[in-house]
């Protein structure tokens, strides 16, 4: 997959045929329309474009929003990959791009930049300044520019039942399963292994402490979870720990920390990538060390049988 850094970058011998979105998570509602763009390439002997913007507008437009994404721009583009999508272009959001009229958007942009022949789209897409432009003028302006329009209806887009605010507010209630059904693929934590406080050792239970410098990253609820990482080319299956760690220092930063069950490497600073497959328990403050020790021993048995089930 070849990524653009900006539409300007594009080029191609063949026209286009360009869908346009966020695609946060790329759940299974996005891979439907990436299978339908492909699908019409194909057909039409067009080459197919992903067109999507970083940052997020509504982190540029309200930047008191709070929004937290479940892919960070990198894991967005892994995700993206595994689509067979041939062509991302990742178009930089800022504030000029922001005012920028509906029809220069379409003209210069979707036409002149990504020279595209064919536009699939939703049926409630709106673009340009102030989102003032819908589907119909889109429609308006492809008899002006000489392309064609493909409108993904409300019936399909709703038939799919997803979205990716419904994906956030899963793992925020740390329903991790029904996220991972709705992506069709587990979610997905990436970062770089520090180096912490070193008490799960003396415990018996050393862990991997992840730093994701993203701070737009969305963070599930706290808990207990199964969890899954490949290593080397090796699968390694283990316990994430996601929270405030109560019982030690109950700290203002949430930590994620995993315990692998046959893993005895050094990985300060790897990049590690941790699977997210199931919710062990809430995170909780217990009494004493000993007694967070014997937790844990339980929660690993319930992993272990969970792991089992899965096989």
């Amino acid at each position: 997959m070849k990524t653009y850094k900006n539409a300007k970058l594009y080029t191609n011998s063949k026209r286009s045929v360009v869908t346009i979105g966020t695609f946060d998570g790329v759940h299974i509602g996005h891979r439907k329309i990436i299978e339908r763009l492909l699908r019409i390439a194909k057909n039409d002997e067009l080459s197919p474009v992903l067109l999507t913007f970083f940052p997020h507008p509504r982190m540029v437009l309200q930047k008191d929003s709070g929004l937290k994404l479940i892919h960070t721009i990198e894991e967005r583009k892994q995700i993206l990959e595994t689509t067979g999508l041939p062509h991302l272009v990742i178009h930089p959001f800022d504030k000029e791009f922001a005012n920028l009229s509906a029809e220069d958007y379409v003209r210069d942009l979707l036409c002149k930049q990504l020279d595209g022949q064919k536009i699939v789209i939703g049926y409630d897409h709106h673009f340009g300044k102030a989102r003032s432009a819908n589907i119909i003028d889109l429609k308006a302006y492809s008899k002006q520019l000489d392309f064609e329009v493909e409108e993904i209806s409300k019936q399909e887009i709703e038939s799919i039942a997803v979205s990716s605010t419904k994906i956030r507010k899963a793992l925020l209630a740390g329903e991790i399963k029904k996220a991972n059904n709705y992506l069709g693929y587990p979610f997905i934590l990436t970062g770089t292994v520090i180096h912490g406080k070193q008490l799960g050792r003396t415990i018996g239970f050393p862990t991997a402490n992840l730093h994701i410098k993203e701070d737009y990253k969305l963070i599930p609820k706290s808990g207990v979870y199964l969890s899954k990482a490949i290593i080397n080319g090796e699968t390694y299956f283990g316990m994430t720990n996601i929270g405030s760690r109560p019982t030690i220092e109950d700290q203002d930063t949430i930590s994620v920390e995993t315990y692998f069950f046959e893993l005895e490497k050094d990985l300060y600073d790897t990049k590690l990538q941790i699977q997210l497959l199931d919710r062990i328990r809430d995170e909780q403050k217990f009494e004493s060390i000993t007694a967070l020790q014997q937790a844990i021993e339980k929660d690993k048995e319930t992993a272990i049988k969970l792991l089992n089930y899965r096989k």
